[in-house]
């Protein structure tokens, strides 16, 4: 083999490894499976802050039924203190939507960086855990995912139901 061919054979080797270990890198270039579909979850953690502000949304699998919580974060001396706002149980079939709906597993890796002109704002982080061990990260200040918006107000749909 010459040498150009082996360089070609490399960086090919190279990126192909390089998109199974990080699925994130393969979203990014497209070759995720638009089939996939969150089939389950265990958590799901929302955090927003802004000035005067911390809300924390929390999703729990709890014994064939979903969980969902809105929290007051309070800072106090001794750390932060989560004060339960509202909380509902619902169908996990409803919270699944809500999560393919929003295409959160398209969410993983997102790092949304504040605007340069933009002064204040709000803050925001989501960890995940669905399909038993597959882990979600964002995070972002002033600078959302796709289908944000669609996700929060999905949220306070459900916990206003009760």
């Amino acid at each position: 083999m010459n040498r150009n061919k082996m360089k070609k054979l490399f960086t090919f080797l190279l990126l192909a490894a390089t998109m199974m270990l990080f699925p994130s890198v393969s979203q990014a270039f497209g070759s995720e499976n638009p089939s996939d579909k969150i089939t389950s979850f265990e958590i799901v953690t929302l955090r927003l802050s802004g000035m005067r502000f911390t809300t924390e949304y929390e999703i729990v699998m709890k014994s064939k039924k979903a969980e969902v919580t809105e929290y007051e974060i309070r800072y106090e001396k001794n750390g932060d203190k989560r004060v339960p706002e509202s909380k509902t149980v619902c169908s996990p079939d409803r919270v699944l939507k809500l999560l393919n709906d929003c295409e959160l597993l398209t969410w993983d890796g997102f790092v949304g960086n504040h605007p340069k002109d933009v002064r204040d704002g709000i803050m925001f982080s989501l960890k995940a855990t669905v399909n038993g061990s597959r882990k979600i990260y964002a995070h972002g200040s002033e600078n959302f995912p796709e289908h944000f918006r669609e996700f929060r107000d999905g949220l306070e749909a459900i916990l206003s139901e009760k």
